[in-house]
């Protein structure tokens, strides 16, 4: 018995039978689906059991999957997969005091903006330290005369030009740190001297004499303290 045609339904006999794609074709109905050109076993491209020709051959493509009722059950079941670990993390962490902070730019720059302050306030702290580290030790310095107010009365030596020393009768401060002085018209410092007659001159100097040398002259206000 002869088999039905793909294309026509019509029997096929064996002078014009072709075999391909699981199926038997007249020589002139196995053509492209969509233009119909005639083709041949050298020059076929089959899709879903059907013959085209290369030109148009359907293109792959990406399958939309429709909701079912059992992917919809698929999708609860993953969500609440989810939500189970997503409480056993948390009750995991919960006791441990710490959140995980995300590394955005914001808070990169805000780290590097504490980094920076503690470098400055430890180089600080280190300069402190290191004149206080410089000072006599306190044994040594009860060896030394008794410090003669009236001495603050007498000129220091040679100033600045511009420097102009005030009046007497300012406040009273003590020396928190040791100062070894850079320039002529400058007091040097004792961590304890006692400086008479303060009077501000400017943002972060003061003038004032120092009652144990008798030396008058500026010195750095962040260095002493009222008394």
């Amino acid at each position: 018995m002869n088999p039905p045609c793909g294309r026509c339904s019509k029997p096929v006999y064996p002078t014009e039978k072709i075999n391909c794609l699981d199926k038997y074709w007249h020589k002139g109905c196995f053509s492209c689906e969509v233009c119909k050109m005639a083709l041949s076993m050298t020059n076929y491209k089959g899709f879903e059991k059907k013959p085209y020709c290369t030109m148009h051959y359907p293109k792959t493509s990406f399958t939309i999957v429709t909701d079912t009722p059992e992917n919809l059950r698929l999708k609860q079941q993953t969500m609440l997969n989810s939500q189970a670990l997503y409480k056993e993390d948390f009750e995991k962490n919960k006791g441990k005091g710490f959140s995980v902070v995300t590394d955005t730019p914001e808070m990169q720059r805000l780290k590097k903006t504490q980094d920076q302050i503690s470098n400055i306030k430890y180089h600080e702290e280190f300069e402190k330290s290191k004149i206080r580290s410089d000072a006599p030790p306190p044994e040594n310095r009860q060896d030394e005369q008794p410090p003669n107010p009236e001495r603050c009365s007498q000129p220091a030596g040679q100033f600045r030009p511009a420097t102009v020393a005030p009046p007497g009768g300012g406040k009273r401060y003590q020396a928190l740190y040791s100062y070894m002085a850079a320039e002529p018209d400058e007091v040097s410092l004792q961590e304890g001297d006692l400086i008479l007659d303060v009077e501000p001159i400017d943002e972060g100097w003061m003038f004032g004499c120092n009652q144990r040398t008798g030396q008058k002259g500026m010195l750095p206000a962040n260095y002493v303290r009222p008394v």
